[in-house]
């Protein structure tokens, strides 16, 4: 197999992914980092095609530059576009000194005898660094699943090809010029190398982009988009999954904003939305970590408290009321507070989600009909007697 051949493949390789990178960006917003690693897979194209123009250099030392800085400004927006998918900021430090160190060495890489062992490691450095901080980057995400990991340990490989080519070429032999370079079996292999591991990371890094986008629009389609909060079908997923998982002792609290249709009357359905909004954040904030919340309905919440008792689900409620109707919200052109109902049960060995929610509700009904802005527990459970009195 010729190097024409293989550099060939390696032209082809790059210019299939910067294809698929750039359709990715153009077509999902949410594929942050695309753009970067399509920009990065076209210089690939533009770093072959100096390959081919180097045998026919009589001076060959401007393409050899060329070759040299343009293969690490391709790693340089693959870290940028690894770093933007992961949602964390680039290494622009490491990277600026990167290339620094970099820009310095050239003359004394160039005025090296072609082949020798000291030019050969300083060829391969950067490259060995930049690969390196690619998986630094994906680990320091905290993202951890198969993909992620079989990434990361691709970088590593991509990493230690770079440092072990030199002393494959003192092995097996290279050319004594540049021009000789695509003559010696120790660029078939150096090629053959790289687009093996080009094609592994990109493909994986497809996946990977693939499955978070999955993952979004599985959020997307779980979240309320008013109150940001799971709507009815997250939350009843979300929730039935942890009382599968052993929530004996969890506990639900429903909860309902109180004369809701008199907010949206007297100030405007603009104000009713806020109301909503701020409730269910205050909701969120006063929970606990593995707390479930959704809105189920216009103005009615639901809360699960995994691995809780009773007292927690009540203490929890009592926190939301009384904050909530302390609450003012001038901002939303409103001058005056709000109340809201929480009906609160506990979760009995064989009970489903649905007899879960139907015990919370009726303390819920039990509320409101005792006055509202009061927390009522289910009957049997403790009192049902309300917390506080209506306001």
């Amino acid at each position: 197999m010729s190097i024409a051949f293989v550099l060939g493949i390696n032209m082809s390789v790059a210019g299939v992914f910067a294809v698929a990178f750039a359709v990715v960006a153009a077509t999902n917003r949410t594929a942050r980092g695309a753009r970067w690693l399509a920009a990065g897979y076209g210089l690939g194209i533009v770093n072959v095609g100096l390959e081919f123009l180097l045998t026919r250099q009589v001076d060959p030392t401007p393409i050899g530059i060329g070759i040299f800085l343009v293969f690490l400004l391709a790693l340089s927006f693959a870290l940028v576009g690894v770093a933007r998918h992961y949602c964390t900021a680039p290494p622009w430090v490491a990277m600026a000194a990167i290339w620094v160190l970099t820009i310095l060495a050239v003359p004394a890489i160039f005025s090296m005898a072609y082949g020798s062992m000291p030019r050969l490691m300083l060829y391969q450095l950067p490259y060995f660094a930049m690969q390196l901080l690619i998986g630094i980057v994906i680990w320091r995400s905290g993202r951890r699943q198969p993909l992620d990991l079989l990434l990361i340990a691709l970088q590593l490989v991509a990493a230690t090809i770079y440092i072990a080519k030199p002393f494959i070429a003192m092995t097996i032999g290279t050319a004594s010029s540049p021009q000789g370079y695509m003559a010696t079996t120790y660029a078939a292999i150096s090629q053959s190398g790289s687009v093996v591991t080009l094609m592994a990371i990109a493909l994986v890094m497809l996946l990977i982009m693939m499955r978070d986008t999955t993952a979004e629009m599985v959020v997307r389609s779980e979240t309320d988009p008013l109150s940001s909060v799971l709507n009815r079908r997250g939350f009843e997923h979300h929730a039935e999954l942890a009382l599968l998982r052993g929530g004996e002792s969890a506990v639900l609290i429903a909860a309902d904003l109180d004369h809701f249709k008199r907010i949206n009357d007297s100030f405007g359905h603009a104000a009713g939305d806020g109301v909503i909004a701020h409730f269910a954040a205050m909701l969120v904030d006063t929970a606990p970590p593995k707390a479930i919340v959704g809105r189920i309905g216009g103005e009615e919440f639901a809360v699960l408290l995994p691995d809780a008792l009773l007292s927690d689900g009540r203490i929890y409620a009592e926190a939301v009321r009384t904050a909530f109707a302390a609450a003012q919200l001038p901002v939303l052109g409103v001058d005056r507070g709000f109340t809201a109902s929480f009906g609160v049960a506990q979760r009995a060995s064989d009970d489903s989600l649905f007899e879960l929610s139907r015990r919370a509700d009726a303390a819920l009904y039990r509320a409101k009909a005792g006055g509202r802005n009061q927390v009522r527990v289910a009957l049997g459970e403790l009192s049902s007697a309300p917390v506080m009195g209506a306001a």
